[in-house]
């Protein structure tokens, strides 16, 4: 009788105070996340990380930047709770307990200087699949010429120097590895992207957050899109000319317009499937409420089907 009495009066004061037991949960949540790794994850998961904490404000999350090679690294170690991974993982990883959730999903594009004396005409004929593989793979073409310039300026090629999955997923484009990539290695996605901008014979690929400003959706920071001639044809068709706005960009990766690779699911990676409550709480949020704040961060959402399969992974 008095356990009954009691029960009375918790619920009386949860309704009293419009507290409940979701609440409570929440206010109770503390600990600390410790987290590494991809470029291309690092913009979004602190966004995720400044919403997760107005609900959950015990809760500590430590992000550190430093390419998908140094997450993959750091959670398998059991440095940090969750590595971030921008591409598919292998067997090996598999092996040694890598367990990956996929939460959003963006592209790799090539890229040059805003100041190029070449981007007039690309944006009309756009390039090919095939030219770029004999830039960044065979190294065949050397100079602007190989491209059709009245040029013979050196192509100045650039690409990662870190582990990143960024280049692991241009390379597997032409269906190769990131060690086969040609060109100055430069270390991270901001890094790559300053070498080209501030070199107008330069070319290189980023993630699309680092391309475009998500304010104003056009290209920033003087660095543009390389437009893709995917028919091959020689020119830039409309349904090919998607690259003025991240918005368009976007919409032609959702539509399969743009190839994948280089389009690619973005992960959350654990060692073993999670069970730490704080992280399961965080990785569920992400797949659920988080999800809110992919496209105005400039990533594109999965598909519902593929939010429930990821959702079910965690619990």
């Amino acid at each position: 009788m008095k356990t009954y009495k009691k029960t009375l009066v918790f619920i009386a004061t949860l309704i009293i105070t419009n507290i409940t037991p979701n609440k409570i949960s929440a206010q109770e949540l503390s600990g600390s996340i410790n987290i590494s790794g991809a470029f291309a994850l690092y913009p979004i998961t602190v966004k995720w990380a400044e919403e997760f904490k107005k609900t959950h404000p015990k809760v500590k999350i430590d992000i550190q930047a430093g390419g998908a090679g140094k997450g993959i690294t750091d959670v398998l170690s059991k440095v940090t709770d969750i590595g971030l991974v921008s591409r598919d993982l292998n067997d090996a990883e598999y092996k040694k307990k890598a367990f990956a959730i996929a939460v959003t999903k963006d592209a790799v594009i090539p890229t040059i200087s805003a100041a190029s004396p070449y981007k007039a005409v690309l944006y009309k004929r756009g390039i090919k699949k095939e030219a770029l593989n004999n830039i960044f793979i065979t190294g065949k073409y050397k100079t602007w010429n190989a491209l059709g310039f009245k040029n013979t300026a050196a192509i100045h090629v650039y690409t990662r120097s870190d582990a990143a999955g960024a280049a692991e997923t241009w390379a597997h484009y032409f269906g190769k590895k990131q060690e086969d990539l040609q060109g100055v290695a430069v270390f991270g996605d901001p890094g790559l992207a300053e070498a080209v901008k501030r070199d107008p014979s330069g070319l290189g690929f980023n993630n699309i957050v680092y391309i475009y400003d998500t304010k104003t959706n056009k290209p920033t920071n003087g660095l543009v899109p390389v437009p893709i001639d995917l028919n091959n044809n020689g020119k830039l068709d409309p349904d090919e000319n998607f690259y003025n706005d991240i918005d368009q960009l976007i919409a032609a990766i959702v539509a399969g317009k743009y190839p994948s690779p280089p389009a690619r699911d973005l992960y959350f990676v654990t060692n073993g499937k999670p069970n730490n409550p704080i992280v399961k709480a965080f990785l569920k949020f992400i797949l659920t409420d988080g999800q809110k704040y992919v496209t105005e961060a400039g990533y594109i959402k999965l598909s519902k089907d593929k939010l429930k399969k990821e959702l079910d992974k965690v619990k």
